[in-house]
């Protein structure tokens, strides 16, 4: 006899909040009924769709969380996504993903590019994996009315964040935002990571994510200079080829709107950080 089931989903972006849920999942799986965090079912699938361009630590704290999952029962798939190639590859040649870049205009005009990047290489990848693979479907395959937004996908937005959580645009799911429902902050977040799991965690974001503070690109030019490198080759594509259909406007990775070379120590100020027990941690981005 042929069974159904509703799915629940994490899109685990491999940062501190997406590590909490995947953690608390966790603990939930080994411990049992009644659940110490019922917010946070037992996933049916923690997808970390890996976009090629993140610094070292995200790599890291995905593979603790694979580490963990697999220990838990809880089935973790590690997607190929590859934002860096394509973009590094396509840019100036044809048209690619929209990542919100600072504009400045010659006209001195500010403005940014509209964010299209997680869709694309997150949400969409995530929702065919599990169309083709989890649910068996055949391509071309019309969906059945009982998968329409039947399935949870769970997000890591944390209280802070709330804005962020909207409802899916997907057939087969509905969003759920756990962190935002049980009013987690990142701080709170740190510390369950930290002092229950040991792992001290920062965000996860790509090398070229425009929403990266100044600091950000001090940090890794001094600490993981492969990953500046790569983030120099995008800020130079930008600054040297034009985007497929073309802009008036010039492009930059940096807020302050210059190039990432061209960053100065007064620039880099801006280090965005929370407390750990009255203590200063940088957040990682």
């Amino acid at each position: 006899m042929l069974t159904w089931s509703t799915l629940d989903i994490l899109s685990y972006g491999a940062g501190t909040p997406s590590t909490t849920l995947a953690l608390m999942s966790c603990q939930n799986a080994q411990r049992g009924p009644p659940y110490p965090f019922p917010k946070v079912p037992v996933y049916d699938a923690v997808i970390f769709c890996d976009l090629h361009s993140e610094p070292g630590w995200v790599y890291e704290q995905a593979a603790f969380v694979a580490a963990a999952c697999r220990e838990a029962n809880i089935p973790f798939y590690r997607l190929d996504a590859d934002l860096y190639g394509d973009f590094t590859r396509n840019f100036g040649r044809a048209r690619t993903a929209c990542i919100p870049f600072w504009t400045l205009g010659d006209d001195g005009k500010k403005g940014k590019m509209p964010r299209q990047c997680t869709y694309d290489y997150k949400i969409k990848v995530i929702e065919k994996f599990v169309r083709y693979e989890l649910l068996r479907y055949k391509p071309r395959e019309r969906t059945l009315p009982l998968d329409v937004h039947a399935h949870s996908l769970h997000m890591g937005i944390m209280w802070e964040e709330r804005r962020r959580a909207k409802e899916s645009k997907q057939t087969l799911f509905v969003n759920r935002y756990p962190l935002v429902e049980m009013g987690w902050t990142r701080a709170e977040c740190y510390a369950y990571n930290k002092i229950v799991w040991g792992l001290a965690t920062r965000a996860s974001c790509c090398l070229f994510c425009p929403y990266h503070t100044n600091y950000f690109y001090q940090y890794i030019r001094e600490h993981e200079p492969g990953c500046y490198a790569c983030a120099l080759q995008v800020d130079a594509l930008v600054e040297t080829h034009q985007a497929r259909p073309p802009l008036k406007s010039k492009l930059f990775l940096s807020k302050s709107r210059k190039r990432l070379r061209d960053l100065t120590e007064e620039d880099c100020q801006d280090k965005q950080t929370f407390l750990y027990f009255q203590t200063p941690v940088w957040n990682g981005f």
